[in-house]
């Protein structure tokens, strides 16, 4: 690598009998800029420095010293104590005095401080961007409501998904004809009482619509002792798993524009969760389908899949050009918002 760095790579390569392709693979060079850019940057820093270094020579238009405090002596008047910059302005004019523009007003009040808000303003406090991670089924629920377009114009069905972000594996859903928090919670209740784990260790996570956020959802997650978890607001990446599965959804060839009714709503869904649970190869889980891993069967399954594999390499080992085959294997862990030091781990 440093003999690289000094000669280049060709001649590298050249003197230790190594090809470029080899060295690639192996090693990651810091791009060098070209001459052109190394000149450009010469130039471009050069200015920086002259333009700092510059001082700027005040103009001859500005006001002075005394005009300024002239200015301010006017402003800082008893009477004009609660009165904004125009009225002070337009009540010296009708006074027949004139000091200098409103704008030079501002800026030569703006110098001293004394230009902003008088009241206090709201602050909002800063979000926590959530970061989970769940290296088995049953750690991590993400949850949301999607609408679904009715017969007419402006009339919607409402779909509500639960999804395991380990396995994706849909765990409860449910369509229904309003947005209601107390549905959400009846929902979220009943999938948890159906996965028949124990709710201190799950956590669940949503994003901040009003359902989410609502008293009758908060209350029924802290009963149980489950971990809740919102997205930041208006960061849509923030509850990424079931947004991909509404993706999905929606873009089945069977997806229809438009549902005549409710029951028409609930036919499709209940085709498509169990397909998707049970039939969609899903590519992030080793081509796996969610129900294989959401109840262990995913180490039988690649069993299976590398023993066709081997036959087939003991059968043509010839048309392997890279070795033995080896399946996908399942990740180790799905996460909301990877932590910084495990992607530095992986790079």
């Amino acid at each position: 690598m440093e003999l690289a760095v000094e000669l280049g790579e060709r001649e590298a390569c050249a003197q230790v009998g190594h090809s470029r392709a080899s060295f690639r693979r192996r090693h990651v060079l810091v791009p060098q800029p070209s001459r052109q850019q190394r000149r450009y940057q010469a130039r471009t820093a050069e200015r920086e420095q002259r333009r700092q270094e510059r001082v700027r020579r005040p103009s001859s238009l500005a006001l002075g010293a005394a005009e300024r405090q002239a200015v301010l002596n006017a402003v800082h008047e008893p009477r004009f104590v609660d009165r904004s910059v125009p009225h002070v302005y337009a009540t010296l004019l009708d006074e027949g005095t004139y000091h200098c523009s409103m704008s030079t007003m501002y800026r030569v009040l703006h110098s001293v401080g004394e230009v902003g808000e008088r009241r206090d303003q709201a602050t909002r406090p800063a979000h926590v961007k959530p970061e989970l991670c769940a290296t088995a089924p049953r750690q991590v629920f993400a949850w949301d409501i999607t609408k679904l377009h009715g017969p007419q114009k402006w009339t919607y069905f409402y779909l509500y998904a639960i999804i395991d972000i380990y396995s994706r594996y849909v765990v409860g859903w449910m369509v229904a004809d309003r947005e209601s928090s107390q549905l959400a919670r009846l929902l979220l209740a009943d999938t948890i009482r159906k996965e028949g784990m124990d709710p201190a260790k799950l956590t669940v996570h949503s994003d901040r619509g009003s359902s989410m956020t609502s008293k009758p959802v908060a209350f029924m997650l802290a009963d149980l002792g489950v971990t809740k978890s919102h997205s930041r607001p208006h960061v849509s990446d923030d509850n990424p798993h079931i947004e991909s599965l509404f993706k999905t959804a929606k873009y089945q060839p069977e997806f229809p524009a438009t549902f005549g009714n409710l029951a028409e709503a609930r036919v499709f869904c209940r085709a498509f969760f169990q397909w998707y649970n049970n039939q969609h190869c899903h590519s992030s889980l080793a081509l796996l389908t969610p129900a294989d891993v959401h109840h262990g069967h995913a180490e039988r399954r690649l069993t299976q899949r590398q023993a066709v594999l081997d036959a087939a390499h003991l059968a043509h080992p010839e048309r392997f050009v890279r070795g033995k085959p080896k399946v996908r294997q399942l990740p180790v862990a799905s996460y909301i918002n990877r932590p910084q030091e495990v992607i530095d781990s992986a790079a």
